[in-house]
């Protein structure tokens, strides 16, 4: 698994080759496999692909659309442009893989104390399976991007999902058509802080 961790890189550019299910079912079995807070296991996989994908990405750009004249995260105004960018991966991709926390408490909701450190533990557990699967995918031969910025078009892509919980990120997987170099890492003497 270490070159997996080693060799894995965020792929922007897709082949149009489709991604046989059997592969996509183990990226999936990856992420259930992870460890989770509890073991509750917050999380809830949608895979999209074909007509669906396509659904996916007009409710996408409705929501970016919807963005730039009504914010829903008007102090994010700034990302727009990223969130149009990742708009264009997800064309591409063959399959995109939408992440929602079962146990989510909404984003409009003030959270008590106790509900925080909940939704900071799920998030934790569902990052878990997100990165089990974006290694996964690597050693398969698939590249994968790890997408955050669906909160833009979050109250879209929420309804058209039309499942319980919070949805809080996008996985695209397909071949690569591209293959990136390692961006820079910083050293274990500027991250860690050893004591005792």
């Amino acid at each position: 698994m270490i070159d997996a961790i080693e060799t894995r890189r965020s792929i922007r550019r897709y082949r149009q080759q489709p991604v046989p299910r059997a592969l996509i079912e183990e990226v999936l079995q990856a992420g259930i496999l992870a460890p989770s807070s509890k073991n509750r296991q917050p999380w809830k996989f949608v895979v999209v692909s074909g007509e669906a994908k396509k659904e996916a990405v007009r409710t996408m750009k409705a929501g970016l659309d919807r963005e730039k004249i009504n914010p829903y995260l008007p102090e994010s105004a700034p990302y727009i442009r990223d969130a149009l960018f990742t708009l264009r991966i997800m064309e591409q991709a063959p399959v995109i893989i939408f992440v929602l926390n079962e146990l989510g408490c909404s984003l409009d909701r003030t959270l008590t104390r106790d509900e925080h450190v909940s939704e900071i533990c799920n998030a934790e557990s569902i990052g878990a399976a997100i990165e089990n699967m974006a290694l996964t995918a690597a050693d398969l031969g698939l590249g994968s991007l790890w997408i955050a910025n669906t909160y833009f078009a979050y109250p879209e892509l929420k309804a058209w999902l039309d499942m319980p919980g919070e949805l809080v990120a996008a996985l695209t997987l397909g071949y690569a058509a591209e293959a990136p170099a390692r961006r820079p890492r910083k050293s274990l003497a500027e991250k860690v802080v050893w004591r005792g």
